[in-house]
């Protein structure tokens, strides 16, 4: 799953990397290396800007709230638990079905956080002996440094207890797509004499879908409605592209935000794992 991430490239990088032709220096966020549900994101989408004369869609940046409001929502409050979609059933759900058709975005990152409980917690915590077992966070991110393109779809709501002209009337919310994790060897893994996690299904069984630049614009492009050939564009990218490594436990507390989050550990702080 994606339920916490880390975001620290400006405005200015984005729009480099993404080839971003629109972007409003008053929404440029800061840094954030602990993104947590509910938390503002910025997005990359394909959509023709508001009032302008030639409807073409255009790629902008954007601001958005990450946890997705359907929008025949009554409240927001279920925002929180629409985090993540699932790859292999977004067609399907009724939250998710119109946004995938036809408004899709990428939320970039610098990579995600993942826990992994430790095999003697963990065999506490089936044996009923330990209430709640304590997890050691990993962080993934692309091998070569490169943007982590988490694939993503968004969707608007309308705040009916608003004004038309109030400035929350309207709320922009999106959702991180996940697939099954990779089974094949992580970038530089260690071998299994040396412990550690050799791929990511041993951390989770789920991850954020990460684009490849080949699939960018037909992600984005919202004139591509065809169900088949967006699902198509699901597919999981070649293995081993990413690598993971343990982190500080201080990464647990969203309130801690800073780039010593990322800092690599030389060996977990929990107990063994693996």
């Amino acid at each position: 799953m994606c339920g916490r991430f880390a975001a620290s490239r400006g405005p200015e990088d984005l729009a480099g990397v993404f080839g971003v032709e629109r972007w409003e220096p008053a929404e440029a966020l800061a840094p954030d290396w602990n993104v947590a549900p509910t938390k503002e994101v910025l997005v990359v989408l394909d959509r023709p800007l508001k009032d302008a004369p030639e409807r073409r869609p255009v790629r902008q940046l954007r601001v958005l709230k990450w946890g997705l409001v359907p929008s025949w929502a009554k409240s927001p409050e279920g925002a929180a638990r629409m985090i993540n979609a699932r790859s292999e059933t977004l067609h399907e759900k009724p939250s998710f079905r119109r946004p995938f058709a036809r408004q899709r975005c990428i939320v970039p990152a610098d990579g995600y956080y993942e826990w992994v409980t430790a095999h003697d917690e963990r065999e506490l915590e089936v044996e009923g002996k330990k209430k709640r077992a304590r997890k050691q966070p990993y962080f993934v991110l692309p091998s070569d440094g490169s943007v982590f393109a988490m694939a993503g779809i968004y969707e608007f709501w309308r705040d009916r207890t608003l004004p038309d002209d109030h400035p929350l009337a309207w709320w922009a919310t999106c959702s991180v797509i996940t697939a099954e994790a990779e089974t094949g060897p992580l970038a530089g893994a260690p071998d299994a004499s040396a412990g550690g996690p050799r791929s990511l299904s041993e951390i989770h069984p789920r991850m954020p879908l990460m684009l490849t630049p080949d699939r960018w614009d037909a992600w984005l492009d919202p004139a591509r409605t065809d169900e088949a050939e967006l699902r198509a564009l699901l597919e999981p990218p070649p293995g081993g592209l990413m690598r993971a490594y343990p982190v500080s436990t201080s990464v647990s507390n969203v309130r801690n935000n800073g780039p010593e989050l990322l800092t690599e550990l030389e060996a977990p702080e929990e107990a063994t794992l693996f």
